[in-house]
């Protein structure tokens, strides 16, 4: 008999509720079918705001480059995944080191990394806490920077 944790989907590992506002940019077909996604409100264009969005990238240019867009985009409470290749896979320059980076660089903050399926790793960002101090040794939020 499988336990509660072997039968949870990544999905619901990842903390998407069904009926969620969603838009994925670049995510590869397999890897959205391996995820388990519930019936989500997903949409084609970004417009609007998010319950959940979820960019893929495979170079750190296009994680600064399209990462603000979508968290501009990101409701109060929402999240925002960014998954990239694991192991220097499909020729990546992204780690998780370097994710958190980019991430804190563009004011927001992580908090739950996972196995997406067996390329991709997927990390949760979202909005800082009003009044809260942020610690982590791979980024600093620009207004607490000194």
């Amino acid at each position: 008999m499988a336990s509660d944790a072997q039968a949870r989907t990544v999905a619901q590992k990842m903390g998407i509720k069904p009926g969620a506002r969603a838009y994925l940019r670049d995510a590869p077909a397999a890897t959205v079918e391996a995820m388990g996604l519930p019936e989500l409100d997903l949409v084609e264009t970004l417009a609007g705001e998010f319950d959940y969005l979820h960019l893929f990238v495979v170079r750190q240019r296009q994680m600064r480059d399209q990462f603000g867009e979508l968290r501009d985009r990101l409701r109060p409470g929402g999240m925002l995944w960014v998954s990239w290749p694991k192991g220097g896979r499909l020729g990546t320059d992204l780690s998780i080191k370097s994710v958190i980076a980019i991430g804190y660089d563009l004011s927001m903050v992580e908090s739950t990394c996972l196995r997406v399926d067996a390329v991709w790793s997927g990390l949760k960002f979202t909005h800082p806490k009003r009044g809260k101090t942020y610690a982590n040794s791979y980024g600093t939020l620009p207004d607490q920077r000194r």
